[in-house]
């Protein structure tokens, strides 16, 4: 009879004490302490990333300076610290006028300086060195942008006590992690001088000229030469290779569009070809076509194609190659080579419906050309 009386009182017991506990869970939530442990796992979480991503701009850092010495760099450490937080600032828009222009003279200096300072540091390094170790400063910069960014809304969000600022934070922070790890992975593409996926414009361009030898300097790291295919003369412009740069392919496409116009051509076609960013779902190294001009550029590129097409009546065509952002920034992979004979067959077929022989066809190929020679 004891031993039943007491285990109904441990049973009592047990119960109270579950009451209890399901009482203080209830007030604590009721007073916003559940809140705070949320919000506690989310700093949590979000510092555990942000010493991540300083360890991979750290490490981006580090390797480029490690291949500018390499190449006979000097003051390679203080150049870098000097060109990470380089920035270009986006001229005034609420006054449209000449907004083109300005942003151009603004890019321009932006490069310029970027290239100046990189050969002041690598005098006895050839031009390809310095362009590689140029992109790498690039890189670098742009992780040491995301990890600044994120400690800064981080700092912000405890600083204003605003939790939602966290939340949305730490929601975000896969999409950061995968970005910033793309990044660095391709710092070490860039660096071994490796075709990217982007230099896939430049390619079909290389490909379409029969690999032609006899390509000219026509703007400033920008290269074109001439082909031919179904009694169409072709006019092929493309960055020069194998240095790793975009050139000024629009520049360049109007300055030969003026001097075949000039020598009395009839150019019926003006292609663009470059790489586009696919959905989730789309197949890398699918290809689409339109209309207009395909090249991610912030505009004073994109508008020459668009200025010059429209003042000839010149059909502008866009081909494209799809693929995800880390294939296009990373060593190039055979599903985008494919898609680039793919493209080649999307440009003939676009080349024989929409001109005919005896005319003029230009072609962009739109894309770095790291890797990529001529």
């Amino acid at each position: 009879m004891s031993a039943l009386t007491t285990l109904s009182s441990i049973e009592n017991w047990s119960y109270l004490f579950i009451n209890v506990v399901w009482v203080l869970i209830f007030i604590m939530y009721l007073f916003g302490f559940g809140n705070w442990i949320q919000v506690y796992w989310w700093k949590a979480d979000i510092k555990s990333k942000l010493t991540v991503l300083n360890d991979l701009a750290n490490s981006a850092k580090s390797r480029t300076i490690e291949y500018m010495k390499k190449n006979k760099a000097k003051d390679s450490s203080k150049v870098l610290d000097r060109l990470i937080d380089f920035f270009a600032i986006d001229p005034v828009n609420i006054e449209p006028t000449d907004i083109i222009n300005r942003m151009r003279h603004i890019i321009n200096i932006r490069e310029s300086r970027f290239k100046k300072t990189i050969e002041e540091s690598m005098p006895d390094s050839n031009e390809r060195a310095r362009s590689i170790a140029s992109t790498a400063t690039e890189i670098a910069s742009a992780l040491f942008f995301i990890y600044k960014y994120v400690r800064h809304l981080l700092l912000s969000g405890e600083k204003t006590k605003n939790w939602y600022l966290i939340m949305y934070l730490s929601m975000m922070m896969p999409q950061i992690m995968q970005i910033a790890n793309i990044y660095r992975k391709a710092l070490d593409d860039f660096l071994d001088g490796v075709p990217v996926g982007d230099g896939a414009g430049p390619i079909v361009a290389l490909k379409m000229s029969n690999f032609n030898k006899d390509w000219r300097d026509v703007d400033e790291d920008t290269v074109a030469t001439e082909g031919e295919y179904g009694g169409r003369k072709l006019i092929l412009v493309k960055a020069k290779g194998p240095a790793s740069t975009v050139g000024r392919p629009g520049e360049a496409t109007e300055k030969l569009i003026r001097e075949s116009i000039a020598n009395g051509e009839r150019i019926s076609l003006l292609i663009t070809v470059d790489a586009a960013l696919k959905l989730e779902g789309e197949e890398t190294g699918s290809i689409a076509e339109g209309a207009g001009a395909a090249i991610g550029d912030p505009g004073p590129e994109k508008i020459r194609f668009e200025r010059i097409a429209t003042q000839y009546n010149i059909p502008l065509r866009a081909v494209v190659i799809k693929m995800g952002i880390e294939e296009a920034i990373m060593g190039m992979n055979k599903k985008i080579l494919d898609g680039i004979d793919k493209a080649i067959e999307r440009v003939k077929k676009i080349i024989e419906e929409e001109s005919k022989p005896g005319e003029t066809v230009f072609i962009a190929g739109i894309g770095n050309t790291a890797g990529v020679g001529q």
